[in-house]
């Protein structure tokens, strides 16, 4: 067969060089001298053959419908290639072109007929298209090896003529895809096993994946199918997303969103064009998130955020930033829920006395959602703060009242609580909360109030944090809002070293005292007191113990070296002490854990009646003792003054800038000049507390009305 074949090759080219004379010409020179090689060009074009052509192209012919019946080619491939090579070389190349496009073409018309005779099964329709399409591939890739020289020179050549494997594509849409019936099965077989993939069963993804590539590569991808397998997926994912979102709750229907997405976009991994991820995925999203983001939000995210589910929030959040007007939407919930929960802490009195724990606990659990949840979003931080601005001053003063006795609780002597790295983490987180408070002014008022309380008792468990506080305070608010502040700590410096001088005086006298006596030198412009002299410390002796007292101790104690028992009436008239401090200091002498006096009845608070007596049987293992005084909690009384104080200090600010701006401007109308004091003012106030201030003011000749324009004030030089 081999040896046939080269024969055969030398005898269709001998026809291409029977005319030496047009050939290669050797030359020779005289005898000895050396050879050249000439190479002419041919003068006349070889002939081809008697019915060469026509023999050639039914020896092609045959071998194209060996390929299409899958039978074995009679000739060698490299014969059939050369054959091809042949022809095109004597311009046989536009009738070898059109006589291969017809062979193909009508093999491929008569394949339609296999779609026509069997029943209507969409599952065998699938399996018999993909069937025909894989083979039609492997024959146009065999027919193309076989014309490849035409393919490549004749075709290449001529722009508008399509390559033999297009001209396959051509061929195949046209006479088997583009028929509405075969097209109809092919489409609805897919359909059918994707939505049966979606509700949980196994299909041949390989299948899927041929026949959507075969559409794909026939150019008919998106008008056949894609159009289709959306709007079938929109009513899926439609009617899904309305049942489950009645009989899930939230976490659960997320989960499944989630899932649903990931499945879709595996599908796209697996068998689907890339070009449908879009569509496919804004569709899902549509359906199953942006139809239903009002109903998600208001059935579960108050319940997330409350329960503190991290994971789902992260989920919600990721979820809502893939749909159009998502985390808008999520934004405006979130800050909802902020004002409502911040305000139910806040605007609830029974609560009071949690109230600065909870909002800093709050604060912590909003951080952390911000943080873990919401990727630090910017634009949910702002809203954050913005919310804890609005609830925390729907209740004016409270808070910042409650934030003052709450760094006091801290700060005072006793808390043991926290270390002090962790007391510096508390008080910043204090601070955060102090930015949000209007009515600065009243933390000011209640802490140097509380800060005095500490400072005169020894009641400060650090100065170092106490400093700390106050330097935080100062870089928010600025010197003139700490300077009192600052000179408590002057005050109580001093007065320690004038205590040195006097301690070094008396040890050069002649005769020292045995009393040890504590005096702080204290400016009323500095302390927000009213104490009288319950600072000062003695030391007195019963028996064989030294006792270290306060003043007011050491007065009672005095009592019974005249005589045994006293009442409380008794005590308070022959000393002079005030009620309530006189039941404090009885408390410390008769109700602490040195109980220097017997109280009858017994008791731990000091009541009308009440008689006391020195206790004979007074025991103790320490030879000097100190009697604690109880603090002084603050009397209801002492809380009205500080508001009322307060109050009174805005007026001023009022009056003030009042005649600033009046001053600066020489005429203003009322509603500007409102405008301009709520600008300058650092504090909230009502518009009828301003009124009041502009009348008082025009009363006391500062500005006066306009004679014509009642609504506008002038200023008064």
């Amino acid at each position: 067969m081999a040896e046939d074949t080269r024969q055969d090759k030398r005898a269709s080219f001998s026809a291409l060089t029977e005319h030496s004379t047009n050939g290669m010409a050797r030359t020779s020179g005289k005898t000895g001298a050396s050879k050249k090689l000439v190479i002419k060009n041919f003068k006349d074009r070889p002939k081809l053959a008697e019915n060469y052509t026509e023999d050639t192209w039914l020896k092609l012919r045959d071998a194209v419908g060996a390929i299409q019946n899958s039978t074995s080619i009679k000739y060698n491939l490299e014969e059939l290639y050369q054959a091809v090579e042949n022809l095109c070389s004597y311009k046989v190349s536009p009738t070898l072109y059109k006589q291969l496009r017809q062979v193909c073409e009508d093999h491929v018309r008569a394949q339609i007929h296999q779609f026509r005779e069997y029943p209507f099964y969409l599952s065998t329709t699938s399996s018999r298209m993909n069937r025909c399409w894989q083979d039609h591939c492997r024959q146009t890739i065999m027919i193309r090896s076989i014309f490849l020289f035409l393919d490549r020179t004749y075709v290449l050549q001529n722009s508008l003529l399509p390559s033999i494997w297009d001209t396959g594509l051509e061929l195949f849409r046209t006479h088997i895809v583009s028929d509405s019936a075969v097209q109809k099965r092919t489409v609805e077989g897919i359909l059918e096993q994707i939505e049966l993939e979606r509700n949980g069963e196994t299909v041949d993804r390989s299948l899927l994946r041929s026949l959507l590539g075969m559409l794909s590569d026939l150019q008919v991808y998106k008008d056949s199918f894609e159009e289709r397998f959306l709007t079938e997926t929109n009513r899926l994912y439609a009617a899904e997303g309305q049942r489950l979102m009645q009989e899930r709750d939230v976490p659960e229907y997320l989960h499944h969103v989630a899932r649903r997405l990931e499945e879709e976009n595996d599908r796209i991994v697996s068998y689907l064009d890339q070009s449908t991820q879009k569509p496919l995925i804004c569709c899902v999203e549509k359906q199953l998130l942006g139809e239903h983001m009002n109903a998600v939000l208001q059935k579960g995210l108050s319940n997330l955020l409350d329960e503190n589910r991290v994971t789902e929030l992260a989920l919600l959040y990721q979820l809502f930033s893939k749909v159009k007007a998502g985390l808008p939407t999520l934004l405006q919930f979130w800050r909802d829920y902020i004002k409502s929960f911040g305000g139910e802490i806040v605007c609830t009195p029974e609560k009071d006395k949690d109230m600065v724990q909870d909002l800093l606990d709050f604060k912590d659990k909003m951080d952390n959602v911000v943080q873990s949840c919401f990727a630090r979003n910017e634009a949910f931080i702002n809203a954050m703060k913005e919310a804890f601005e609005t609830f925390i001053n729907k209740r004016p003063n409270k808070p910042a009242e409650l934030i003052a006795k709450y760094v006091d609780s801290k700060l005072r002597a006793g808390n043991k609580e926290a270390t002090e790295e962790e007391l510096e983490r508390i008080l910043d987180k204090i601070m955060i909360i102090f930015r949000f408070i209007h009515g600065k002014d009243v933390f000011e008022a209640f802490y140097k109030k509380d800060l005095a309380k500490r400072l005169l008792v020894g009641k400060s468990a650090s100065v170092d944090a106490e400093k700390s506080m106050l330097s935080k305070l100062k870089h928010e608010c600025g010197a003139a809002f700490t300077s009192k502040l600052e000179g408590m700590f002057k005050d109580m410096e001093l007065s320690k070293d004038i205590m040195i001088q006097f301690k070094q005086y008396m040890q050069n006298q002649s005769e020292p005292s045995n009393i040890e006596l504590t005096v702080n030198i204290l400016t009323m412009e500095h302390m927000a007191l009213t104490w009288k002299c319950s600072s000062c410390s003695t030391l007195g002796s019963t028996g064989k113990k030294e006792l270290q007292v306060s003043l007011f101790q050491t007065l009672v104690l005095l009592m019974f070296n005249e005589g045994e028992e006293f009442s409380m009436e008794e005590t308070r008239a022959a000393t002079g002490i005030e009620e309530g401090e006189l039941r404090r200091t009885l408390q410390s002498l008769a109700c602490g854990k040195a109980r220097v006096l017997n109280k009858n009845p017994r008791g731990k608070d000091v009541e009308d009646g009440d008689r006391f007596n020195f206790n004979n049987d007074f025991k103790h293992k320490l030879f000097r003792i100190k009697i604690n005084q109880i603090q002084m909690k603050e009397t209801v009384e002492e809380q009205v003054s500080t508001t009322e104080r307060v109050f009174q200090d805005r007026q001023y600010q009022i009056d003030a800038a009042v005649v600033r701006i009046m001053k600066m401007r020489k005429t203003l109308s009322h509603n500007l000049l409102v405008s301009e004091l709520y600008n300058q003012l650092k504090f909230p106030v009502k518009p009828g507390d301003l009124k009041k201030r502009i009348e008082s003011l025009i009363d006391r000749d500062y500005m006066e009305r306009d004679k014509e324009i009642p609504n506008q004030y002038h200023y008064v030089a």
